[in-house]
């Protein structure tokens, strides 16, 4: 292996490692009825997987930013409608925790049953990145 490749496989682990930290984080944020801040937290996890399969498919950094289907669309993921409209949402988790206007109506939005139906399309979405990531 070149030097440029064992660099690549080390920006990729640094990226799944870190989103494996931030799904703990997002985890322990829901079991604490943190919910907004799960979801928060839910956004920089898929985000990072994202960069690394950005990584693994460009062989190149990814770029600086935060848009989840932009994301995806750059790495060029072949991506369902449903996986589309997941990543829409999700990244609107990161807009909505984040800046105060959004937060009071992004909190009363974040009830158990919401926030409970998007930490399982996390897990999901989560699990079939990484596949990709590791093929």
């Amino acid at each position: 292996m070149g030097k440029k490749e064992m660099d690549i496989e080390k920006v990729i682990k640094y990226w799944i490692e870190t989103s494996d930290d931030d799904f703990e984080t997002m985890m322990a944020m829901f079991e604490t009825k943190r919910f907004n801040w799960s979801l928060f937290v839910g956004h920089l996890m898929i985000e990072k997987l994202l960069k690394a399969y950005y990584v693994k498919s460009k062989q190149d950094i990814p770029p600086f930013i935060h848009n989840l289907l932009r994301l995806a669309e750059l790495a060029e993921m072949g991506m369902t409608d449903e996986q589309k409209v997941f990543f829409v949402t999700v990244t609107a988790f990161n807009i909505n925790a984040r800046y105060d206007d959004y937060k009071l109506s992004f909190q009363k939005k974040c009830t158990l049953e919401y926030t409970t139906k998007w930490i399982y399309e996390l897990k999901t979405q989560r699990l079939w990145i990484k596949e990709l990531i590791l093929q």
